[in-house]
């Protein structure tokens, strides 16, 4: 028997008060799902949203939706995002996205990266996520 998935968001009274990530997830599980970083491709390779961080980031949440549909997971089962942008100071619009996708009661750990630029120079944003969930 399979066993059940086990995810503890922690944010130690001992650490700095987190807005919008967990400092901790102890996550176990059956399966881990690592998901490549994403960027702002449509399905037929297409770039969505040139020169629009919101348009971009919103492809992205979106790519991620679909490797997690393909694995039957979803965005509750994510316990870490990173995050690649060329424009930190932009990164409210990328919170304010990633919010109407993650479980912003429990949210998973995060990092964010400000980066010169992506593989592609169209590119804005890139994201990556690890998942864990139950057996299928």
């Amino acid at each position: 028997m399979p066993n059940e998935k086990q995810v503890t968001f922690i944010n130690p009274e001992t650490m700095p008060k987190s807005f919008g990530y967990s400092h901790v997830v102890e996550a176990i599980g059956d399966r881990t799902i690592y998901i490549s970083g994403q960027v702002p491709l449509n399905k037929e390779g297409q770039i969505v949203g040139e020169g629009d961080l919101a348009a971009q980031t919103k492809q992205v949440f979106e790519n991620i939706k679909a490797a997690l549909d393909a694995v039957g997971a979803s965005f509750h089962d994510v316990v870490k995002l990173t995050f690649f942008v060329t424009d930190i100071t932009q990164m409210q619009t990328v919170r304010d996205i990633r919010d109407a996708y993650v479980n912003t009661e429990k949210p998973p750990a995060s990092s964010a990266v400000e980066i010169r630029k992506l593989i592609n120079e169209a590119f804005l944003i890139e994201i990556e996520a690890i998942a864990v969930a139950n057996a299928r």
